[in-house]
């Protein structure tokens, strides 16, 4: 139990400011011992007030017995309870100003209810004894864009559920991470990004509607099983990214809506306030308490949960005012324009604030248009991201493989478009969840041909990914070719993997990234050309696509070679950089991944002539929808791979066309398009 937990001048005073990067640990409901007497310190911001009470089992929810004191300068209540004990359900009582009464969940609570009930719980942060202190001094010297970075998304409701026969068949955080830390190592992802662990109230929403942004849902167990989670992950050196959602909130009677019975966590004017697609509320980040409940509840999953970073849903709804909007249905700025002015200096806040108080942790943008320096350093007018999701990355290489190969020789530049913007800014490549909902159907069922050809194809596919610049984020159950579309109602379909092209596919997979793992010239120079070279980016006729990456040092370098086509390519030449030996490390047509097989040879080494512009090759037989990668030994020689900035005109000169499906710009999707595509996953209750 911790000592007196009280509200001072000072915290009144950041807080009204926006700067109280704690007040976590003042507002909510904490354990305090005051006049030797153990018990729970409530506060809440509720400036509009008339009353507010304080009501739960501790009291029989009576209306009456503990009214709170309202602080005179901040617009805070706050009440000590003697006798209260962790576990207890309570609410806040709200007397409005025109006399309504509300019963709200308290928007700093630590734990909640288990849904469909609404109430929030007691809980004690401090108990957890942490044994990860290695990684998280480790994390701080780190600089997340010279890292490999293999994440993982997934759900934890239907990644798998538990045999006991319960409803929800839902495993605790505990159990989850006794299975996953395992599968995770076993794959040679290291790092998971967990959906839908705010507390919401509508599993349909897959945690996109919060209205516990403090609280580890209760329907996996209590804040402590989540801290052993984190644990478990980093003492096996694997991160944790939570998606967060600042964007929107949900709009449910006991959320932060009408909060003290008028609007202070968002605006009063729906054109501002509302989302009219996804019908919720949008915060109102023009007031300074509301930046501090949001920025401090970044801090506050790295700090009291060791989080590694927080990918940030929705970035682009809130950097324009008529994202998704109509005429009429927003308000201009006061320079006229759409740009949201107030989410811009609180982005700007935000990872300013992180990276001074975490550095190495990580804070990602889904960000689906072509707003500049989403990544650019904050002194050189950019927004200070750590990552952008790669939306134009994802929707071309998703469009690619979903074309019949006949049609993939006029659509070649859309494979080749992405690194012909990839300086711009630090990118992740996510196939996400976004991508298997919706009848967009799984990664394998995008795939065209018979069902050797899906698995052939997709192999072919992420591998290409694989290789390109980018940190890489697949969502589970892609892994091992899932047939049906993502559905939070059930678990992914494991019993595929009886199936040989199944296993094959997820032994491939693991494969992929442990070489990815293994070799920096995967994940060094992510960001320039400095690390990725075109050998030949213009076989449009063949569908074939040869490029090289390479290290800092230039000691480590592979060269990749995916064909997309079923047409086997006997005698194959490929220019290559670098004279000397070229190692197989992979080959997506070997038997035991599902192929039919091939004959290439584990080492290769190159003849002078010229090829692909290249004064030396090697040759091999490259099957169809094969996928080649070699390593370059470079030690006997001691020669730095040097990297050329193009290497072939379509990745600079050809032009994506309205035919391909495909916008001119440096992303695939302006803000009203993207409004709309993004809206497809916000479900409301």
């Amino acid at each position: 139990m911790q000592g007196k937990v009280f509200i001072s001048e000072a915290d009144e005073y950041l807080f009204g400011l926006g700067t109280h990067y704690e007040i976590y640990d003042k507002l909510g409901a904490h354990p305090s011992k005051e006049n030797g007497r153990n018990g729970i310190f409530f506060a809440v911001w509720a400036p509009n007030a008339v009353d507010v009470h304080v009501i739960g089992t501790f009291n029989g929810w009576d209306e009456n017995r503990h009214p709170m004191q309202r602080l005179a300068n901040s617009g805070i209540w706050q009440l000590f309870i003697p006798g209260v004990g962790v576990g207890e359900l309570y609410k806040y009582l709200i007397t409005g100003p025109d006399g309504e009464k509300l019963y709200k969940a308290d928007p700093y609570a630590n734990s909640a209810e288990l849904r469909p009930g609404t109430a929030s719980r007691t809980a004690d942060l401090a108990g957890y004894k942490w044994g990860d202190d290695k990684w998280v001094k480790a994390r701080a010297a780190k600089d997340p864009n010279k890292e490999p970075l293999a994440i993982y998304e997934c759900h934890i409701g239907s990644w798998m559920k538990h045999p006991d026969g319960t409803e929800d068949g839902f495993y605790t955080y505990r159990q989850f991470a006794d299975r996953i830390v395992p599968y995770l190592k076993e794959m040679h992802f290291n790092c998971i990004e967990l959906i839908g662990i705010a507390e919401h109230p509508f599993d349909g929403s897959w945690g996109y509607q919060v209205t516990g942004y403090y609280a580890p849902t209760s329907r996996y167990g209590e804040p402590s099983d989540f801290m052993y989670l984190v644990d478990l992950l980093h003492k096996n050196d694997i991160g944790v990214i939570l998606d967060w959602v600042p964007a929107h909130f949900c709009p449910d009677a006991h959320g932060l809506g009408r909060f003290d019975g008028r609007c202070i966590y968002e605006d009063p004017d729906p054109r501002k306030g509302e989302h009219p697609d996804w019908g919720t509320k949008i915060f109102n980040l023009a007031k300074n308490e509301v930046r501090n409940f949001l920025i401090a509840n970044a801090l506050f999953w790295v700090r009291r949960f060791h989080v590694d970073g927080l990918r940030v849903d929705a970035v682009a709804s809130m950097l324009y005012l008529d994202y998704g909007k109509k005429d009429g249905q927003w308000v201009p700025n006061v320079h006229g324009g759409n740009e949201n002015l107030d989410a811009i200096e609180f982005f700007k806040h935000l990872n300013s604030i992180a990276a001074s108080h975490f550095p190495g942790v990580m804070i990602i943008a889904e960000e689906s248009t072509a707003w500049p320096k989403i990544t650019g350093k904050l002194d050189d007018g950019g927004l200070g991201f750590t990552f952008k999701w790669n939306m134009g990355w994802m929707h071309d290489f998703c469009e690619y493989m979903k074309l019949d190969p006949y049609f993939r020789r006029g659509a070649h530049n859309m494979l080749t478009f992405a690194m012909s913007y990839n300086e711009a800014e630090n990118y992740i490549l996510p196939l996400s969840h976004d991508e298997v909902v919706h009848l967009k159907c799984s990664m394998l069922e995008k795939m065209p041909g018979y069902e050797v050809d899906k698995f052939a194809n997709l192999r072919a596919g992420y591998t290409f990914m694989l290789g390109h610049s980018g940190k890489k984020l697949l969502f589970m159950g892609q892994e091992f070719g899932q047939k049906r579309e993502w559905s939070e109602k059930r678990e992914l379909d494991w019993y595929l993997l009886q199936e040989p092209l199944h296993m094959g596919m997820k032994n491939y997979v693991a494969d992929l990234y442990e070489i990815y793992q293994n070799n920096p010239c995967l994940y060094e120079i992510d960001n320039n050309w400095g690390g990725f070279s075109w050998i030949n980016a213009d076989d449009s006729d063949r569908s074939i696509y040869s490029f090289a990456r390479m290290s800092e040092d230039g000691k480590n370098a592979i060269v990749f070679v995916i064909n997309f086509t079923p047409m086997n390519r006997e005698g194959f030449k490929l220019g290559v950089p670098w004279e000397g030996t070229y190692t197989k490390l992979i080959d997506s047509a070997d038997s035991k991944y599902g192929g039919f097989g091939t004959g290439i040879p584990d080492k290769l080494v190159t003849s002078p002539g010229l090829c692909d512009y290249k004064d030396q090759s090697i040759s091999f037989d490259l099957p169809s929808y094969g996928a080649v990668a070699f390593l370059w030994e470079s030690g006997a020689l001691g020669k730095k791979p040097e990297a050329k900035k193009e290497t072939a005109k379509s990745a600079s000169k050809t032009k994506p066309t309205a035919k391909t499906g495909v916008s001119g710009k440096a992303q695939t999707a302006a803000k009203a398009s993207a409004g709309k595509n993004t809206a497809s996953k916000k479900k409301t209750k």
